[in-house]
């Protein structure tokens, strides 16, 4: 498989900071057990009404059943659903199992067989699922250990993905201009130079020593006026001017619908969360075509586009589905049937 993404050029381990805490409650990968709740179908080969096109094979996957599942919050269901429209394109069978409730449950799905694809976080994976405590600072080797390691729990990681869902600060356009804050690196030198500055985060995320005290920490940050807030109530106050800093989520929606810039973690202090499809070793081994063919559509969702895909559903109250449908024509996926 040839990876499309640059290895970076920093690295830092955080030693003693107890990362896997930081996993498991990371809003984008939605870890409270529960059964499935509010699933829904689509595909059966109908596609939305699309035709492929570009490099898709619409005779690819002829024949092959795949069922797409997802967890319960909006970036999955995008995923999923963009999944199984994707898929059906290429002449699969597909149905969408979405909105599981809980990481393990969803992926329980996959091991079972009761879903054959769905989308988790390297990150994620890493550290939730194989008990490590000290991410991997590389999107390539965090992917490659992952991959290889999870293969004893008869988990197969695709393709990985561009896109990378973890945690940062963000200041409002305004603000990034007139200071010039557009690193963590930037939000310390001004913090120290204006002590009264606000800094808005989770209250969690506050007394964790792998959240803002180690943020702290490793920035050389002793000043501001630390907020604690609700996670969606972060974004609006921010947006607002009412915090300078925001904890924020680096591909949630809310960035682009409060007109935020994401600062760059330039210490490299957060996990990397890629998105990859997985499967059970079992289903890739006698559809090893599924994950190939989806490679293309990995390739694809940077962060620039799951951070528009998420906006369409978590600020414009747009479907999975019509996010879906417009989103592989505007990547030359398909073209509208006639």
């Amino acid at each position: 498989m040839t990876i499309h993404l640059t290895s970076r050029g920093s690295r830092r381990v955080l030693a003693g900071l107890g990362a896997a805490a930081l996993a498991t409650t990371l809003a984008g990968c939605g870890l409270d057990e529960g059964s499935s709740v509010g699933n829904s179908v689509a595909g059966g080969g109908e596609c939305g009404g699309l035709t492929a096109a570009g490099d898709v094979d619409p005779e690819g996957l002829d024949g092959v059943e795949v069922i797409s599942g997802s967890k319960d919050f909006d970036e999955q269901l995008v995923l999923g659903q963009l999944t199984a429209d994707y898929l059906c394109l290429w002449g699969a069978d597909t149905t969408a199992d979405l909105n599981t409730q809980g990481s393990t449950a969803a992926r329980e799905k996959i091991i079972r067989g009761d879903n054959n694809i769905m989308w988790e976080y390297t990150g994620t994976g890493w550290i939730n699922y194989l008990g490590n405590d000290k991410p991997i600072f590389d999107p390539v080797e965090q992917y490659e250990a992952v991959k290889e390691a999870d293969l004893a729990n008869d988990v197969y990681w695709g393709p990985l993905s561009p896109f990378n869902n973890t945690y940062a600060f963000a200041v409002t356009e305004d603000f990034a201009s007139e200071t010039g804050v557009a690193t963590h690196s930037d939000m310390a030198a001004y913090i120290e130079e204006n002590p009264d500055a606000s800094v808005c985060v989770e209250s969690e995320f506050a007394n964790r020593p792998d959240g803002y005290p180690g943020f702290k920490e490793a920035y050389g940050i002793t000043g501001g006026d630390e907020q604690s807030l609700g996670t969606g109530v972060i974004y609006t106050q921010t947006g607002q001017g009412n915090c300078d800093f925001g904890e924020i989520f680096t591909t949630d929606g809310r960035i682009a619908a409060n007109d935020l810039v994401v600062l760059e973690d330039d210490k490299s202090f957060f996990p990397l969360y890629n998105g990859v499809p997985v499967t059970s070793v079992e289903y890739n081994d006698a559809n090893p075509e599924v994950m190939e063919a989806l490679a293309p559509l990995a390739d694809s969702l940077t962060t620039e586009v799951m951070q528009d895909l998420n906006t369409r559903i978590s600020a414009e109250g747009q479907s999975p589905e019509t996010i879906s449908s417009d989103y592989l024509v505007e990547a030359g996926f398909a073209t509208e049937s006639e």
